[in-house]
């Protein structure tokens, strides 16, 4: 008797666009709020083309390092900061939130957002981590970034730029993000 292998019974997109964007989803806060700053970039394929289809989360702690557990992300009121947001990317391939810069959730600990990529062509969305810029031995000792090869972890830190903190996605090929695995996930 053979063995089949299982194949996926659908991938992830592309249907984001109309299906799971809301109003406020990319605002964790607004941009004129003391102490916002935009968290944006592209998110490539394996070719190194951007992909206007895709959708990035996050999640973070607020900048005294707090977990928020707040409901309202789905329902903004312009106030609560909830630590969660949603933006697909555009036509170029760029997506760009407004947020507050986290803290660290634990003493020695880098700060960082948690990130999640929806994309064409996967079967399950993917999951990195955008570190802070800043205290170069605080990243060190990081134990996830201690964790990377030296040679990659430069894909899990976002860069400041004019506009505010730069993280681009690359989900295959030359310079590759690291993803994370989840157990169970």
């Amino acid at each position: 008797m053979s063995t089949l292998t299982p194949t996926p019974g659908q991938t992830v997109g592309p249907f984001f666009h109309f299906a799971l964007p809301y109003a406020g989803d990319r605002e964790l806060v607004s941009p004129g709020t003391p102490g916002a700053v935009q968290l944006h970039g592209t998110v490539y394929d394996g070719a190194g083309a951007p992909i206007s289809d895709a959708l990035v989360e996050i999640w973070q702690a607020a900048p005294d390092g707090a977990v928020v557990a707040r409901a309202g992300s789905l329902c903004r009121d312009g106030a609560t900061f909830t630590g969660f947001g949603r933006a697909p990317t555009r036509r170029d391939g760029t997506y760009s939130f407004w947020t507050l810069v986290p803290g660290p959730t634990e003493e020695g600990a880098a700060a960082f957002f948690a990130v999640t990529v929806l994309a064409r062509g996967l079967t399950n969305r993917l999951f990195t981590r955008a570190y802070v810029p800043g205290d170069t031995s605080v990243l060190a000792a990081d134990r996830l970034l201690a964790s990377v090869e030296d040679d990659r972890r430069a894909t899990l830190l976002a860069v400041e730029d004019e506009q505010g903190l730069r993280f681009d996605i690359r989900l295959q090929g030359d310079d590759e993000t690291v993803f994370l695995q989840f157990p169970g996930h």
